[in-house]
């Protein structure tokens, strides 16, 4: 049976690799990036910077942050009309998941005429977008390495997850320092977000070989540096630690899935309104408890990396220990 495996052409990772997006959009041969970017994040230094940086390469592009946290059709459709009016020829997305899913149903949803609602679903897009280059500003949901958008249906009042390989970015740029100022709250959220992405993706009855040593090495890096990150914010390793979990997870689940825990955290989090992450920690707990038995010896590898149990116990008594 044969196994495919999509992922980013170009993956750039460490502190400081932000100031290297200028060369990654030339070698694209692209000069008018529409730069998307959460509200709260485009008056940072950080924003500044790689502005001048495109400049100094002769790059110029129009910011775009009209969007909402869980970001709808309609933030969308006003995306798509700034890229036209812009005449940009690709898309830039420095920001948390929603600018990074935003940005990817942005660039298909320039170069195809039908409705974002025919798009939900799996390699529902006909047509690819332009460049994308995702860099990421949390760590987190790992959408700079996945073939995943979800886009809430105003209309409908549905997330609609969109899953195509056309979505899967061109280029991530995975800066940790951009996670420095990360507040506790949405540090503990998406790195369960990150966590589970990594339980998921190893328990799945999609899961091959190449999600597995992501898979249990994202688990790794969360169980080895959330907590640290989350109680210190500056702390540098950990911060990296995380932003390396989230690209793995991302990679792993993207090529493998998401189980139960992601089906009931997305409607949960549209009824009430809950960050994505918060979904998740509420539900792993129990969704845990009700699968463990469907999948015995995978939940048990995953308490031995989480070390909650010793590697000579037996795999039932790991997963009792996991849950």
């Amino acid at each position: 049976m044969s196994t495919r495996f999509d992922s980013p052409s170009i993956i750039l990772t460490g502190g400081g690799c932000r100031r290297e997006v200028s060369g990654i959009l030339s070698g694209l041969d692209v000069r008018r990036p529409l730069l998307v970017t959460d509200p709260f994040f485009k008056a940072t230094e950080f924003v500044a910077e790689i502005q001048a940086s495109l400049e100094r390469a002769g790059i110029s592009g129009e910011l775009f942050s009209d969007f909402q946290p869980d970001p709808t059709d309609q933030n969308v459709k006003l995306g798509v009309e700034r890229f036209r009016a812009a005449g940009a020829d690709s898309i830039l997305a420095i920001g948390g998941g929603s600018a990074l899913d935003v940005a990817k149903i942005i660039g298909v949803a320039s170069t195809n005429r039908e409705q974002l609602s025919e798009f939900q679903g799996y390699q529902g897009i006909p047509r690819a977008g332009p460049p994308l280059v995702a860099m990421p500003t949390t760590a987190g949901t790992g959408s700079e390495a996945t073939k995943v958008a979800v886009i809430t249906d105003t209309v409908r009042n549905v997330k609609m997850m969109i899953l195509d390989s056309k979505l899967t970015p061109t280029a991530a740029v995975v800066d940790y320092e951009l996670t420095l100022s990360m507040p506790k709250p949405l540090t503990a959220h998406v790195g369960v977000d990150t966590l589970t992405h990594g339980i998921e993706a190893y328990v799945s009855r999609k899961a091959n070989a190449l999600t597995d040593s992501l898979a249990l090495s994202c688990v790794s890096k969360v169980q080895e540096c959330l907590r640290t990150a989350w109680a210190e914010g500056s702390h540098r390793q950990a911060r990296e630690g995380m932003s390396f979990a989230a690209l793995q997870g991302g990679l792993s689940f993207t090529n493998s899935s998401v189980c139960l825990v992601h089906g009931m955290s997305r409607p949960l989090g549209l009824m009430f309104r809950l960050p994505h992450g918060l979904s998740n920690a509420v539900l792993l707990p129990t969704v845990t408890r009700f699968s463990w038995q469907g999948a015995v010896s995978r939940y048990a590898e995953v308490a031995r990396v989480m070390q909650l149990a010793p590697a000579h116990a037996s795999d039932e008594a790991a997963c009792l220990a996991l849950v």
